[in-house]
């Protein structure tokens, strides 16, 4: 558990029902599993339903496939999904979401970059540069020195999903300004990503980059913020840098014919309000989207929060990877098996 948070930070003055609220009212909650999740559960679920005697039942994991099938098919069993954003552009786009309620939940202090008419943000994170002090001689800077083989040797922990983030990072890489990033020049990435490729260890979950950077079987790579802050509470050797950190969020959604929208807008009020927000950051390390949830927050977190570094932040383009992501994918696929 953070060592910084505050005792009683989750004990919220909430009255423990409100008017017309029905103590037998449930929802379904779906989410990724894992510490998440937890989280999720102690900083919104379980205050919200003291609040309103709404019960969230917890599933998951998020599958998509799932998701548009229960759609197509009227059969609609989760009634609030947490998502990955270009899959909230991408499933709006394909009739699969509700619209937001904006009368129920308050989006006036909300970062614009995480809210759309179908989606609003769970959390925001980085992709930072971490690595190893005992590995390296020298401490890294800029993503340019992550292809810097011969002065920083090593192998590279690069997250292996095609999504956004690791084309992005490369063509930063090798110079390209961010208001010049997308459309996104696909073979200069590729092509920056195979002076490296034989010294890349893919990852494709936390725990499994923690591992990769703890015990220095990777130099240094791309990683969430969290993941690294989680280290650097536990003492391992890892430091950070934040410059053209790359900024990735979670959208929640309501998939289209879910059978508690109402309380599923009400769950999105709360979790999404500047205490709900400053609760689950306070767990996890990841940012809140709520502007007005730092002042919440212990000041010695937020130093270790990517809304401290605003000034260094690459926003990715959630809507370009809804429209492309696919065609990347099958590309991305094919550069793996060269």
């Amino acid at each position: 558990m953070n060592k910084l948070i505050k005792k009683g930070a989750l004990t919220l003055a909430l009255s423990m029902a409100v008017a017309g609220a029905n103590a037998s009212d449930s929802m379904n909650f779906v989410s990724w599993g894992g510490s998440t999740q937890d989280a999720q559960q102690q900083a919104w679920a379980m205050p919200f339903t003291a609040n309103t005697g709404i019960k969230v039942v917890q599933d998951g994991p998020t599958d998509y496939g799932k998701l548009k099938a229960m759609v197509e098919s009227g059969n609609v069993q989760w009634d609030l999904v947490d998502v990955e954003a270009d899959f909230a552009y991408r499933a709006a786009s394909e009739g699969l979401l509700e619209p937001l309620d904006f009368s129920v939940i308050d989006k006036t202090n909300i970062d614009p970059r995480f809210v759309s008419d179908y989606g609003i943000g769970s959390f925001y994170f980085s992709f930072v540069l971490a690595y190893n002090k005992n590995r390296l001689s020298s401490e890294p800077t800029s993503w340019s020195q992550l292809f810097d083989i011969e002065n920083y040797p090593g192998k590279r922990a690069l997250y292996k999903w095609p999504s956004p983030g690791v084309l992005e990072m490369a063509l930063i890489a090798d110079g390209v300004a961010e208001k010049d990033l997308y459309p996104l020049d696909l073979d200069r990435a590729f092509k920056k990503l195979d002076t490296i490729k034989d010294n890349i260890v893919w990852w494709g979950g936390g725990a499994q980059s923690q591992q990769l950077l703890a015990s220095g079987e990777a130099s240094m790579g791309m990683f969430w913020n969290g993941r690294v802050f989680s280290l650097q509470e536990d003492g391992l050797p890892v430091g950070v840098s934040w410059d053209n950190n790359l900024v990735m969020s979670d959208f929640l959604v309501i998939p289209k014919g879910a059978k508690n929208k109402d309380a599923a807008m009400k769950f999105l009020a709360y979790s999404t309000s500047a205490q709900g927000q400053a609760d689950f950051a306070t767990l996890t390390a990841y940012s809140p989207i709520n502007n007005e949830s730092s002042a919440l927050i212990d000041e010695g977190l937020n130093a270790y929060l990517p809304t401290s570094y605003s000034e260094d932040q690459v926003s990715l383009n959630y809507q370009y990877w809804a429209k492309n992501g696919q065609a990347i994918s099958s590309q991305w696929n094919s550069w793996l098996l060269k």
